[in-house]
């Protein structure tokens, strides 16, 4: 056994991740229909008019205001009605005194025209002509050329996070397709020779590959592609090997062989070709984390216990991931709850416990580092401390949800 020397506090893991982040440089050309979620690599300026045309806001007639002057219910203008426009169709006629147009909502306003009329306010005195019960004020109803977006205004800026506006914006510009940043693609795999690929039959001391799937949905769900590999045994050749066919990814996990015993190979796999930045914080769960560079990239040597694989990699591989990407921080949501059961927490050590609701009680779902049930029947976490050890009963606390 190698015991850990020393032990760093959460908070200066965290620092030292977010000094260790190189935001991807990579860019890629994808179509709008694919690039939600992604981030802008590029500003996006306009070359067109948005509208590119003057356009009714409503149903009803295109007027010269002036010609509606004093117009009311009882005392309604009497105008020809010159023609009928409909979007996606070109006006022919130009309005004059005393002359209307039918028009459409988005519909191109005619020639002469100033003002829309709801056709609310209106009523049919004939096939040919229209009552206006209404005084129309000039640009009324109207949206104008280029009202909302001109030739060279940004629509679109370097870093920006593709949400359906946004893209709304950009298709609205006329592009087809929008330059990005390219997600980070992460090697993800497990290691241990009791770990086995789900679906084959267990040998006595030997358990399903877990880590690998957990690890996985993370990383898609907050902008990384995982690769996944499969999994490596006890060995520095096996291992060696396992990081030579990580070689194509940006980001780097391994799972379990990150503790202290004699095949917790992980600390001589990075002595060998890399650097420490550190192994070993005071949290529970999650003891044994590693933060490290191969060959210049992050690698991550996580715990093997599904609990605290899969809880670090909410407090420490997701910051670190979205910054890699360029994404937004992420702000998990968190509710206030009464504790329904007195918890005592280890001396010295941060820990994440984990915890179901029931209405507005949160009542302790943490069963071991080993049992991934602690954290799939939990609907969050609640945090302690390292200088607390007891957290009674009714305690008001706040719960982190997943």
């Amino acid at each position: 056994m190698r015991p850990f020397k020393t032990t760093i506090p959460i908070e200066e893991a965290r620092g030292l991740l977010r000094a260790g982040v190189e935001p991807i440089a990579r860019t890629e050309t994808v179509p709008l229909a694919a690039a939600a979620g992604r981030v802008a690599a590029r500003d996006v300026a306009a070359t067109i008019f948005v509208p590119p045309f003057s356009r009714s806001a409503m149903d009803g007639y295109a007027v010269v205001a002036a010609d509606t002057r004093g117009a009311t219910r009882d005392t309604p203008v009497r105008l020809r009605i010159g023609e009928r426009v409909f979007t996606g169709s070109t006006p022919t006629r130009a309005i004059g005194p005393g002359t209307c147009a039918e028009i459409a909502t988005g519909a191109p306003l005619p020639d002469g025209a100033d003002a829309v009329v709801m056709v609310e306010e209106s009523s049919r005195a004939d096939d040919e002509h229209v009552l206006i019960g209404a005084e129309a004020k000039p640009m009324q109803n109207i949206g104008r050329k280029g009202a909302d977006i001109s030739p060279g205004d940004l629509v679109l800026r370097t870093g920006d996070l593709l949400n359906p506006s946004r893209l709304g914006a950009v298709a609205a510009v006329g592009h087809s397709d929008v330059e990005v940043f390219a997600k980070p693609r992460v090697a993800i795999l497990s290691t241990g020779n009791e770990v086995v690929e789900p679906g084959a039959p267990l040998a006595a001391g030997q358990i399903y590959d877990v880590n690998r799937f957990t690890l996985a949905a993370v990383v898609d769900a907050h902008g990384g592609i995982p690769v996944l590999h499969a999994p490596a045994r006890d060995t520095l050749e096996s291992l060696n090997t396992a990081l030579d066919a990580c070689d194509d990814a940006d980001v780097i996990i391994f799972s379990g062989g990150s503790s202290v015993g004699d095949r917790d190979l992980l600390i001589d796999l990075v002595a060998q070709r890399g650097e420490v930045v550190f192994h070993g914080i005071a949290v529970r769960p999650g003891k044994p984390t590693m933060f490290a560079r191969i060959g210049g990239r992050p690698f991550f040597g996580m715990p093997g216990n599904p609990t605290s694989c899969l809880s670090n990699a909410y407090i420490l591989l997701v910051p670190f991931l979205r910054a890699t990407a360029r994404l937004p921080l992420y702000a998990p949501r968190t509710i206030a709850a009464s504790l329904g059961r007195t918890i005592v927490s280890p001396a010295n050590r941060h820990q994440f416990y984990t915890v179901r609701l029931e209405g507005t009680v949160a009542l302790p779902a943490f069963k071991g580092s080993g049992d991934i049930t602690s954290l799939s029947k939990a609907d969050g976490y609640i945090e302690i401390p390292s200088d607390q050890h007891t957290v009674e009963e009714g305690t008001t606390v706040v719960v982190t949800l997943f």
